[in-house]
């Protein structure tokens, strides 16, 4: 008899043999403050797979969620991966056209949503023709299930037969060019980021306890909160609410993680926050860990001189699970991705494919046991993106004679000056190390000559004005050469971004 390949199996039900059943998996830090224990997950995710199947739901038909990050949304994913079916995590902080249209192209059959989210959803699937099943977590509208409605009474499931190769759920890209592309995940794939970034950077082992900024919805967050923790028997703290730098301060202290999954913009705010103190607050923090956008250098020094403990800054994608570019713990050099992830190679190409030279900028190619099978109905991008074993991440780098990779931007966010091609980001981590500078973009803009050149959006730091970056340019001028400085300074109250934490640069061009 074949093996059953069926991730739920692994991440979840082994751990009752292996004598987890009363250790908790899932904490929420906010809302209702429940525990859900590994036993209480393997129980939950089997009874909610049994009500997926009495409600006539069927093996790979897609189940959306648009759950907040609390104990559902752990019994709803796995439960879904029992059944054969397809959950689909989306973005809690969409619009409602947005809604309409991801759900419209899933064709998701049943749809499972936080009650609080319910205003923004509902508009959505007024017209919807492929919804059988709606159910809302908390209080049900009319016309909807409520969840413990939902899953009373159901009998619990085993979880169906499947291949290592068969599709176990799609995620959908973060939109920081566009509309979504759903992204299709076969069931090994998890099992992959968790023997490799899991297993051979992090050291992830049942005693630690995990707190992802990154939400379960996209690949950052599902593998943060989720995949890893579940693989070793560890506990995750979930957060529903917005992580501010006082609430990300709040459960480091009150429930002292050991790893804490940041982005750069909340790195940044936690450190800002921090000015004027010595020393940061005292943690059982191991480990911290940044991806999403490039780490500026100072960011990291700042937090690990403060905080005492590194930030391991790394690079994944949603077409590739999660990271696979990465600096490691007891090896970090801030202002550098670092190198390949044991199990993936990496490599630069120019526009011709060809491979280019030590200081060169190249865009980043990968090959990796996580990549994903395609985009759903985009054939023409996903002949694009995934070329055999190599998947295009639309990233320009440079990897240095020692054999780091160092960020220059985006494809689409490149530009050349005086022919020479300039990195958005260089320019970028030079403004955020001027004193008044919170966060900084770059984008091209064409001077009274129709030739390109660079224009900065900056938010400044809280009590600091415009008159304290008059010396702005010359600071710039002097951190990375006089040709790259930014001609034009626009301060705004914020910067447009995924919900990964990248920078919407198309947008602040469009404005530009």
């Amino acid at each position: 008899m074949a093996e059953n390949h069926n991730a739920a199996l692994w991440f979840v039900d082994r751990h009752i043999d292996e004598g987890r059943a009363d250790k908790v998996a899932f904490r929420e830090a906010d809302g209702q403050q429940r525990d859900l224990t590994y036993g209480q997950l393997a129980d939950g995710s089997a009874r909610f797979a049994g009500a997926l199947i009495r409600s006539d739901v069927r093996r790979e038909e897609r189940v959306a969620m648009i759950v907040l990050d609390q104990i559902e949304f752990p019994i709803v994913f796995w439960g879904a991966l029992k059944t054969g079916a397809v959950p689909v995590p989306l973005n809690t902080l969409l619009s409602t056209s947005v809604y309409e249209t991801i759900l419209n192209d899933s064709r998701a059959t049943t749809l499972v949503v936080s009650s609080e989210l319910w205003g923004t959803v509902a508009p959505a699937i007024r017209d919807n023709a492929f919804l059988r099943n709606i159910v809302v977590i908390g209080d049900a509208p009319e016309s909807t299930t409520g969840y413990a409605g939902f899953v009373e009474g159901a009998a619990p499931m085993q979880a169906v037969e499947a291949g290592g190769d068969e599709t176990a759920f799609w995620l959908y890209s973060s939109g920081s060019t566009g509309l979504p592309k759903g992204v299709r995940h076969i069931h090994s794939s998890l099992r992959a980021t968790t023997d490799t970034f899991g297993a051979k950077v992090l050291g992830m082992c049942q005693d630690d306890v995990v707190y992802s900024v990154a939400k379960l919805f996209f690949a950052y967050g599902l593998g943060n909160g989720m995949s890893f923790p579940l693989s070793t028997g560890a506990t995750t703290i979930l957060l529903g609410g917005r992580p501010t730098p006082d609430a990300a301060f709040g459960i480091i202290g009150e429930h002292a993680p050991t790893v804490f999954y940041g982005v750069p913009t909340l790195f940044a705010a936690m450190n800002a926050s921090l000015d004027g103190v010595d020393n940061g607050p005292k943690s059982n923090l191991r480990l911290c860990v940044s991806a999403g956008e490039a780490l500026p250098r100072d960011v990291g020094e700042a937090w690990q001189e403060r905080m005492g403990v590194e930030i391991v800054d790394g690079v994944g994608s949603t077409e590739m699970l999660h990271i696979f570019l990465s600096n490691s713990p007891g090896d970090i050099v801030y202002g550098t991705s670092g190198t390949a992830v044991p199990g993936y190679d990496v490599r630069l190409v120019d526009e011709e494919g060809q491979s280019v030279a030590d200081n060169e900028v190249g865009e980043l190619l990968v090959r990796g046991p996580s990549a994903a099978e395609g985009y759903w109905n985009r054939r023409e991008k996903s002949r694009e993106t995934f070329e055999g074993e190599w998947t295009r991440t639309g990233d320009k780098y440079e990897r240095t004679p020692d054999g780091r990779y160092v960020y220059c931007g985006r494809t689409d966010d490149m530009f050349k000056i005086s022919g020479i091609w300039v990195s958005p980001f260089e320019i970028e981590q030079a403004l955020v190390e001027h004193p008044a500078i919170l966060e900084a973009a770059i984008v091209a803009h064409a001077d009274e000559h129709g030739l390109d050149k660079p224009k900065a959006f900056v938010v400044l730091k809280e009590g600091q004005s415009r008159e304290a970056i008059t010396d702005l340019k010359d600071f710039v001028k002097e951190k990375i050469g006089k040709w790259k400085y930014p001609r034009w300074v626009d301060v705004v109250d914020d910067l447009p971004k995924t919900a990964t934490g990248k920078i919407q640069r198309f947008k602040l061009r469009a404005g530009a």
